[in-house]
């Protein structure tokens, strides 16, 4: 495997974040410690000099970064906990939380949600390789929610025949900046590679794949909203994607325009707009989430072996709901 070599010119949207932090939302290859690690060592350099890890960049600095890959050919089980809520002799059911990287890739070694259920089922699938045991669809790092995994490859390529067939029902909840134009709506643009940033997608009309998502406002708040939003297509970053080009960036999506993470002094109305979220806090203020506020809180797909149709939810975690209680109470004492 060759070392991963990453160049591209910082935008706008991404000016003020931590060098360390913003290669971890390009790459998504690496943890952040690892790549601090690398950082420190010399293997990054942003306009021809090297930098520390909380260097923080701005528009038009050039990065240019030579990281060093991890041969892997086997997954090592590690005792990593899950939240499993619902499992049996042919799929596993696991409420992921964010942080938590579904595969190593790159330069990872380990501490992965496939690392866990390596260690937890006695069998996996191996239809997606050895360095992916299990693993029928992902959700992105930072995204917290419901994930499935399958215990043998009949099993999998059953349920995986589900999501090409679009009969697997997904629900996601969004917190965004600003207001969608209505209340209820179809995103059908097509995605694509953004050659100016690694990892990043966009919305691309020559080229892209086709990619659909459907929304529904929940609550809408003094500039943001919640959303129910079902996805029927399954496009890397695809919800991200499509609510960035729509103008409602996922709150604290620092990749898609959505700021690097949202502090109790927005709320209020005070630095942040949808057009410019890269604010500072005042003084002495912690984040209510520094992660994009994006939820996989329900599935619904057939079993199969007993061809019973199954549903299944999970709560927001901590930060989320954090943030949709702040944004609640303030509706409540601004009216």
């Amino acid at each position: 495997m060759s070392n991963l070599r990453l160049h591209f010119t910082v935008e706008e949207e991404q000016a003020g974040l931590r060098l360390d932090k913003l290669l971890s939302l390009v790459t998504s290859d690496y943890s952040r410690t690892a790549l601090a690690r690398f950082i420190r060592a010399g293997h990054v350099r942003v306009a021809g000099r090297c930098r520390k890890p909380s260097y923080e960049v701005r528009p038009g600095d050039e990065i240019i970064a030579e990281l060093p890959a991890v041969e892997l050919d086997h997954i090592e089980p590690e005792p990593i906990p899950l939240d499993i809520v619902y499992e049996d002799d042919d799929l596993v059911v696991i409420n992921k939380p964010a942080g938590l990287a579904v595969h190593p890739a790159g330069g990872g070694r380990g501490g992965t949600l496939v690392n866990a259920l390596a260690y937890h089922c006695r069998t996996l699938s191996d239809i997606n390789g050895p360095l992916r045991p299990g693993v029928i669809h992902r959700l992105d790092r930072d995204t917290s929610g419901l994930m499935l995994a399958a215990k043998h490859n009949r099993a999998h390529r059953l349920v995986a025949a589900q999501f090409r067939d679009r009969t697997v029902r997904k629900e996601y909840l969004a917190i965004v900046r600003g207001a969608p134009r209505q209340l209820e709506g179809e995103i059908s643009l097509p995605i694509g590679r953004d050659r100016r940033v690694p990892k990043k997608m966009r919305v691309a009309l020559v080229g892209g794949r086709p990619a659909i998502t459907r929304y529904r406002v929940r609550e809408q708040f003094r500039g943001f909203a919640l959303l129910a939003v079902h996805p029927r297509t399954g496009r890397t970053h695809q919800i991200r994607v499509h609510l960035s080009h729509e103008g409602t960036p996922v709150v604290a999506d620092a990749l898609y325009g959505g700021g690097a993470a949202c502090y109790p002094s927005e709320l209020a109305g005070g630095q942040a707009s949808p057009i410019s979220p890269n604010c500072r806090p005042a003084s002495g203020e912690d984040p209510l989430i520094e992660r994009q506020a994006l939820h996989a809180a329900q599935i619904e797909f057939t079993h199969p072996t007993t061809g019973a149709r199954l549903t299944f939810a999970a709560p927001p975690p901590a930060d989320f709901q954090r943030l949709l209680d702040a944004l609640r109470l303030m509706r409540a004492t601004t009216k």
